[in-house]
């Protein structure tokens, strides 16, 4: 029995790897806005600051634009906006720390 050669691949299925990679790198950008959001909201309200709600809302507006974007599922993001919310909270009701 002769080897055959490896058959090269569709033009198709090439232009579906090009797709996919524009897709991740796509991807990768709303995800980034995503943490950095959720970071935002976090750490404004360990520092008590006013704008802490006005974070949180568009921590969770990036979530569902994500989700709305087939980035993330849907349930994806109600469970981290919910999480966040948590943490959010507890961090607001945490007292500071007190110098030492």
């Amino acid at each position: 029995m002769a080897a055959t050669k490896k058959p090269t691949r569709h033009r198709s299925a090439l232009k579906a790897a090009r797709q996919a990679v524009r897709r991740h790198r796509h991807n990768l950008v709303i995800k980034k806005g995503m943490r950095l959001a959720a970071r935002a909201a976090g750490d404004a309200a360990v520092a008590k600051d006013g704008k802490t709600s006005e974070l949180l809302a568009k921590a969770s507006a990036a979530f569902d634009k994500a989700a709305r974007r087939g980035v993330i599922h849907w349930k994806t993001a109600a469970r981290r906006k919910s999480r966040l919310a948590l943490r959010v909270a507890a961090r607001l009701a945490a007292t500071p720390a007190q110098p030492a």
